[in-house]
């Protein structure tokens, strides 16, 4: 059987996946709320994903959970059980699901613990797409990723804005992951699929989780620039949003060898330097081919 995507949402990872996907020569459909083409990629309606979901082999879900429950879920629960050749389902989840450890290691084999009520939400998404899964007899990846930066998402843009700021908190680390290693592992996972009708948890996450000013200090060294000075956590908690607050309340790193093990995948960019660096060298082919482009107009 001739394998083929559908990625439901077109967001900073959807694209990405999409477009690693076509490159890596699958059939691939986007399902969005748009319509039309990108990336070379047909855009299905979300009203009606059902002409895309007719030949779809695996199916990718990247939107958040909304108040009623994934959207997706909610909205194409029948089209999806009635989707003739569905084999494989990855669910993009977040680390968040396994709240606060107290910055101890956290393996795939350990259960979830959420605290924040985003990170809950994810949690009943997960355990809705797993009976799902198991009623229709796929396989199901819960993919739980942590935060996400890559080209157009990185310290770059906040240092060029004069808004980075280098927080200190002793301890205090996370684990990150480049937007090309997402849909590395998204590929990795669909070729080697878990067993049909259970929940296997992998981990979108680097080797090195690192403080937030270690990040920022290398990149305004790739930059050429000064670092912003240090500012301890206290100072700098009195002018964050509730959002940031509870994003440096919980504390932990994250394992990835299991999902190594499981799927052959590990990431191209396995700590934030080899992806700050590649974020720098892409911006610098692309600032070249429009150099060029307007040397030729």
């Amino acid at each position: 059987m001739q394998r083929a995507l559908v990625v439901f949402g077109l967001g900073y990872s959807g694209r990405a996946i999409a477009a690693a996907a076509r490159a890596a020569g699958w059939p691939v459909a986007v399902v969005s709320r748009g319509a039309g083409d990108a990336m070379g990629v047909p855009i299905v309606p979300f009203a009606d994903p059902t002409p895309a979901l007719a030949d779809a082999t695996h199916v990718v879900l990247t939107a958040a959970p909304a108040e009623a429950g994934d959207p997706v879920l909610v909205a194409h629960e029948k089209a999806l059980a009635e989707a003739p050749k569905l084999t494989w389902i990855g669910y993009l989840s977040t680390t968040g699901v396994y709240g606060d450890r107290g910055g101890a290691w956290v393996t795939e084999a350990d259960p979830p613990a959420p605290s924040k009520p985003q990170s809950v939400a994810r949690r009943a998404a997960e355990e809705a797409w797993a009976a799902f899964a198991a009623r229709r007899g796929a396989a199901l990846d819960l993919i739980r990723l942590a935060g996400i930066y890559g080209p157009g998402r990185s310290p770059f843009d906040d240092l060029r804005a004069g808004r980075a700021r280098r927080i200190v908190k002793p301890g205090h680390a996370f684990n990150r992951i480049h937007v090309a290693d997402i849909a590395g592992l998204v590929l990795a996972a669909a070729a080697h699929p878990g067993e049909v009708g259970r929940a296997r948890v992998l981990h979108g996450v680097d080797d090195e989780p690192a403080p937030q000013a270690d990040v920022v200090a290398e990149a305004a060294r790739l930059l050429g620039v000064p670092a912003p000075p240090e500012i301890p956590f206290a100072e700098a908690a009195r002018t964050m949003s509730p959002m940031a607050l509870g994003f440096w309340s919980e504390n932990r790193r994250v394992a990835n060898a299991l999902t190594k093990a499981a799927t052959g995948w590990a990431p191209r960019y396995p700590s934030y330097r080899e992806g700050l660096a590649a974020i720098l060298a892409e911006e610098g082919r692309e600032g070249a081919g429009e150099q060029g482009e307007i040397g030729r107009a």
